[in-house]
């Protein structure tokens, strides 16, 4: 794609990260395509939530507008949509069915689906959800009428999409991590393990597997788990520490500041496989190595065994103590070095840029 392009992003935020990973991975992918030369801008519903707690207000590679209604959104940026040469709507938007009937409706360019939750989507679909306070933000009639369906999931679940719900092309979008600003920095060890990541109901079990078990256990080790929602009433053992909200521009810092850090994974994504998580590759990106549980196609993104190892995965508290305690420190530097150098030829900001640039030229010209 040789000319620069204007694209219109409706996501559930890019100005707060507070209690979400979407917003993250939105810096990290307009970012990059505003280095390539393209005029973005960024619309997101003006929420409360994150009105008190927005750490990056004004995007400087993205023009970026709050609206406070669909009917707002409407009379603002119609224009804005019939002149993009591409709008991405995104997963989670408030009357996100709303949103995206009016943008299939309005738009002239190439009108796109970004699921960063795709099979918690296909689970509210299917009515397989159990959160009761999801948003219905897509609607399986919608899916057909999108040019393209972004997912954040990979593998079967894209077939799925296109001959089930008729997507008329899925493909991998997955998140991403800049390398320049997450990398390897001199600081001292505060903790031998960590954690980073919002509350979820379906995630803490493997969170107490992994960590906070351990943790009761081997009372002489350095723990951390950082991240929103977590509830007032959870019993934490004495030797972790809790960090309420990391800002973005702390999370470097963080994983420079562990020996090794873990990676667990929601309920719906362990299922269907080929769901790594931007904490995953910031993680990897600092050189911090990632003890991850288990899930289908994790080997696809880190070498898991043998000499040239990137990641290692484990079951529970013993096996994660078998490796913090045994692995001598060389190996473990090198385990990081090796993830690290794995993200940045493949999980970078800007080869996910380009890999965005390439599906829209895939729709254009309908050579993959």
């Amino acid at each position: 794609m040789n000319s620069p392009l204007k694209i219109v992003f409706c996501g559930l935020s890019i100005t707060s990260s507070w209690g979400n990973g979407h917003a993250t991975t939105y810096r990290s992918l307009l970012r990059a395509l505003a280095g390539r030369g393209h005029q973005l801008l960024f619309l997101e519903r003006d929420q409360p939530w994150y009105a008190g707690n927005r750490d990056l207000p004004s995007p400087e590679y993205a023009r970026t507008e709050l609206y406070r209604s669909v009917s707002e959104l409407k009379d603002r940026f119609a224009a804005d949509i019939r002149d993009a040469d591409a709008v991405v709507v995104g997963s989670y938007v408030p009357d996100g069915i709303a949103v995206g009937t009016w943008v299939t409706r309005e738009a002239r360019g190439i009108r796109a689906f970004y699921d960063i939750d795709t099979p918690a989507t296909l689970a509210m679909l299917e009515g397989r959800t159990a959160d009761t306070n999801a948003i219905p933000y897509l609607s399986a009639d919608l899916i057909p009428r999108f040019d393209l369906y972004l997912s954040f999931t990979g593998g079967p679940i894209l077939s799925k999409l296109e001959k089930n719900y008729r997507a008329r092309m899925a493909r991998p979008l997955y998140c991403s991590v800049d390398m320049e600003r997450y990398y390897p920095e001199e600081h001292p060890i505060a903790w031998d393990i960590g954690y980073l990541g919002t509350y979820s109901d379906d995630r803490q079990p493997a969170l107490d597997r992994m960590l906070v078990s351990l943790a009761r256990q081997w009372t002489n080790g350095r723990f951390v788990v950082a991240g929103p929602q977590y509830p007032a009433d959870l019993l934490w053992a004495a030797n972790i520490d809790r960090i309420a909200h990391l800002a973005p521009n702390e999370h470097r810092k963080f994983y420079n500041s562990q020996r090794f850090t873990i990676n667990v994974t929601r309920k719906d994504m362990v299922m269907a496989g080929f769901s790594p998580s931007v904490r995953l590759f910031e993680a990897a990106a600092c050189g911090t190595p990632i003890i991850s549980d288990d899930w289908p196609g994790l080997g696809t993104f880190f070498r898991r065994s043998g000499p040239e190892m990137e990641i290692l995965v484990a079951r529970g508290a013993t096996e994660v103590h078998q490796y913090v305690t045994g692995i001598p420190e060389r190996e473990r530097v090198a385990i990081g070095q090796r993830a690290r150098a794995r993200v940045g030829r493949e999980h970078s900001s800007s080869r996910r840029a380009i890999q965005f640039e390439s599906y829209l030229n895939e729709v254009l010209t309908g050579r993959p």
